[in-house]
């Protein structure tokens, strides 16, 4: 076992494990959109979740962090928080806010980060990079809305894990990415009207299911 401080709170975690998840798992919060605990290689790629770890000259991305023992970090620093603020910014520079009217509203991930960074949700001066230009593909079971999709990669990461075989990839390059699915369906992948992975774990409602008759809605 590892004896670790975060922000003066000693902590007991075994040793090599995820420093996001041991924080999280001791009631302190990070934020975070790309990282799920399943994840053996997180992505790293929101760049949310910044701490400070002495030794380390500059702060870092702590699903990317294994804990060692005498480990001293630090969430909640002037440093962090800028960070944090100014990739949760840019985040919202591609995310249409139209929080009434989503599915996700008063369970969103991106609300609670808002009122945690105390950062609003609708910035002053903030150019909004439409999506509109992409194209609206045809899926028989789900709807993929891009002005909402904050490509996190989680819907990616649990179809392939799921599946062995990700019926979900990431498609083009900067900001003409976005999530595509899959023409083909593997041997032993669980049908998309049988499954809805990807729609549970979706943290702003990008994902949804089709109002088809005989689907079942996601709770």
């Amino acid at each position: 076992m590892a004896k670790l401080i975060v922000d003066g709170k000693e902590i007991e975690a075994q040793e090599g494990s995820n420093l996001l998840r041991t924080c999280l798992d001791n009631s302190i919060y990070i934020p975070n959109l790309c990282w799920l605990s399943e994840m053996r290689k997180p992505s790293a790629s929101c760049r949310l979740c910044f701490v400070e770890v002495e030794g380390i000259p500059q702060p870092t991305t702590s699903c990317s962090v294994k804990i060692w023992d005498g480990m001293k970090v630090r969430t909640d620093t002037e440093w962090v928080r800028r960070l944090q603020r100014s990739a949760f910014r840019l985040l919202l520079s591609a995310h249409r806010i139209e929080c009434r009217t989503c599915p996700s509203n008063k369970k969103c991930d991106l609300q609670n980060m808002a009122r945690f960074l105390k950062a609003p949700l609708r910035p002053k001066r903030l150019e909004y990079l439409t999506h509109q230009e992409r194209e609206r593909q045809e899926h028989p079971f789900l709807e993929y809305v891009p002005d909402r999709c904050v490509l996190c990669g989680k819907c990616v990461f649990v179809c392939r894990n799921r599946n062995e075989y990700s019926l979900i990839s990431f498609a083009n390059r900067g900001f003409g990415t976005m999530i595509r699915f899959s023409d083909d369906h593997f041997p032993g992948s669980l049908p998309c009207d049988r499954c809805f992975a990807c729609v549970e774990v979706c943290p702003v409602s990008a994902i949804l299911v089709k109002e088809t008759p005989g689907i079942a809605a996601v709770p």
